[in-house]
């Protein structure tokens, strides 16, 4: 059996949600060990002009805790 804790993140991207998603997931294995998923909780973008600037995503990743 084991446990797993779940932290919420946000990254954000020039480029789409999902480089968005990638560029977070990328940072969280830095950091955390086990890490076995993520629920995109919240999409946000940013608009300067009349143009999308940039894209936030806001997601609860899952990780497993060592025994």
């Amino acid at each position: 059996m084991s446990v797993a804790r779940v932290t919420e993140i946000s990254a954000t991207s020039t480029k789409s949600f999902e480089d968005a998603v990638n560029t977070g997931i990328a940072r969280a294995t830095k950091t955390l060990r086990g890490v076995s998923g993520a629920w995109v909780k919240e999409h946000k973008v940013s608009v300067r002009n009349d143009k999308i600037v940039s894209y936030q995503v806001n997601m609860m990743v899952t990780f497993v805790l060592d025994d």
